[in-house]
Parts: structure tokens; sequence; C-alpha cells
């Protein structure tokens, strides 16, 4: 690590820090400047202005969001795996309120990436159900559907942190929604099988490949599942 990386790394520190200890979330880069003991035009230099700073908050959040999403034991059982995402989701919200916030909650002329990266997260953990035949929808509408739920609780208990003792919920809001997006949840009546189908072998050539099809034969291939999935019943 460059000495301008440690110096950036150390001031999302104490931006962080700051911002956890602030009673209204916010941070002030002269406090800031001088907890790392640099001059403000350095902040400058490395983040731009206030609004950089943030960004590199929010995206440092991020890393450590996904270091714990890493750290979750990966069964056998993709649905179970997802129910233990969407708590793991909460418990980084009750652990690291304002950072949360910094990260969800949208802000004028922010350019993280934090929170489209924690989607992304979500639709490959969604992949890994659609390949065992445990989505009715395809992974990136039911993660837009999961992580708008799993945000709006957690802000929600976040404006009142004692609901964070009670999971029932956030429990409720998480199987309403998974119901939805599921096949394993005991909806299965209304499912369309094709389409289920499709979102499988969609779904396990992109984890796999195909070693019997050309490359061009394997991007149609999922080009016909795609429109299959979306199409409805067929």
């Amino acid at each position: 690590m460059t000495g301008t990386d440690s110096l950036r790394a150390a001031m999302i520190e104490a931006a962080e820090h700051q911002l956890a200890a602030s009673s209204d979330h916010e941070i002030a880069t002269r406090a800031v400047c001088e907890a790392v003991g640099v001059s403000q035009p350095v902040l400058y230099r490395l983040f731009g202005d206030k609004r950089g700073l943030l960004d590199a908050v929010a995206d440092h959040g991020y890393e450590r969001y996904a270091a714990l999403k890493a750290a979750q034991e990966r069964t056998d059982d993709p649905v179970a795996d997802l129910l233990a995402g969407w708590d793991g989701h909460m418990a980084f919200a009750k652990e690291n309120p304002a950072l949360y916030q910094l990260m969800f909650t949208p802000r004028p002329w922010s350019r993280s990436t934090a929170r489209d990266r924690v989607f992304d997260l979500l639709v490959a953990a969604l992949v890994r159900c659609a390949a065992a035949g445990a989505l009715r929808v395809e992974p990136r509408t039911a993660a837009r559907l999961i992580l708008s739920a799993n945000v709006g609780i957690a802000l929600d208990h976040i404006a009142e942190p004692a609901l964070f003792d009670d999971p029932g919920p956030s429990h409720r809001m998480r199987d309403v929604v998974f119901s939805y997006v599921l096949t394993e949840t005991g909806v299965r009546n209304d499912a369309d099988p094709l389409r289920t189908a499709a979102l499988s072998l969609h779904a396990q050539l992109l984890l796999t490949g195909a070693e019997a099809l050309e490359p061009a034969e394997t991007a149609l291939l999922l080009r016909w599942l795609e429109r299959v999935a979306h199409s409805g019943r067929a």
C-alpha cells in the first residue's frame, strides 16, 4: 500500500468513526483532517470534496458488508442461504446504523456504487436459487424486490432501534416477498413450469456453461431462455 493509499484509508476510517459518533449522522471535513493530522487541501486532493469522501466511506462499507457475506457459510441449499442472507443484512444494519444509512439512503449527486454492488451479490445468490429450480421470476427482478424490502425494513428499524430486538416483523416481510419470488415456500400452484425451467437452465448455463455448445450457440440459447422467462405463459 502506498503512502497515498494509507492516508486515504486513514481518512475514510476517521470519517466513518465520526459518522458513527455523530447524533445527526453527519461529518465535518475539518474534524476528519484534524483526526488524521493533515490539512483540508489534502482531503480535496484525495476525494474532491465532502461528497467524494462520503462516497468513499459508503464504498468502504460495502467491502465490510461483502466480507461478512463471504464469511457466511455456504451450504448446498441456496434457499436456506438466501434466508440467512436476509438476517445477515439486518444484522449489518443493526451494528452499523449510520454507515448503513449512508450506503442505502439516496443522496443527491452521490457516485457511490455500494448499493449496486450489494444488489449484484444478491443477484448471484438468486442465480443459485434459479439453478436449483427454486425461483419463479428472473434473478434481477427478484433481487430488486428483495433488496427493496430488506432495505426498507432495516431503515425502519434504524429509526426505532428497539425494533431490532424482535425478528418477527422482519421475518414476516421476508416471507411475503420470498413467497412471491421463490417456488420453495409452499406457493407452487400458480408457478409457470416452463418459465421455472427456463430460469433454471439459464442460471445453470451462467454458472457452468455447456461444453457441447460453441460460445455463439450458448449466447443464442441464453437469449431464447431469457425470452421464455420474461414472456409469462408461453
